[in-house]
């Protein structure tokens, strides 16, 4: 996975922002706001780890789930738990959304200057390096965007 697949995805996310209020209690006890938001704090935080990740003591400790879950090309739904630290807040401001949008298409751009080791430590798959945090950081987004696109299916 590339630059070009995250930028792609990331477009995506900013073109559902229109749609930010609608819901869907049948696909999803979020609405496509959270899910925006949900996603954006992930890339957000996850590159500021990266940037601020000592790659040094970076250790290749991948699990085998996230092996399988990133040869797959699939997170199962409903399944993970979001951390506090990227769970949207109770009301999600449109224009929080917009600005959430473009700190990451800034930060997605800083991402090829960091070394291959820096990483971030992922609950489940263990330590994600830049070699491999293209294809995590399109996978998530895309798996949002999944469940954002049965929302819009009424």
């Amino acid at each position: 996975m590339s630059l070009e697949k995250l930028n792609l995805v990331l477009r995506t996310l900013e073109e559902h922002i229109e749609n930010h209020s609608v819901s869907n209690p049948k696909i999803s006890k979020s609405d496509v706001a959270w899910h925006i938001d949900h996603s954006l704090k992930v890339i957000n935080k996850v590159i500021a780890t990266l940037q601020s990740s000592d790659p040094k003591i970076y250790k290749d400790n991948f699990s085998f789930l996230g092996k399988l879950f990133f040869k797959l090309a699939f997170f199962p739904r409903g399944k993970g738990k979001a951390p506090k630290h990227v769970k949207p807040p109770e009301f999600i401001l449109k224009e929080d959304l917009i600005s959430q949008v473009e700190l990451a298409k800034t930060n997605v751009e800083t991402i090829a200057s960091l070394d291959k080791n820096a990483y971030f430590k992922h609950p489940l798959f263990g330590n994600i390096n830049t070699t491999r945090v293209y294809r995590f950081l399109v996978l998530h987004t895309n798996h949002h965007l999944k469940i954002i696109n049965d929302i819009m299916v009424k």
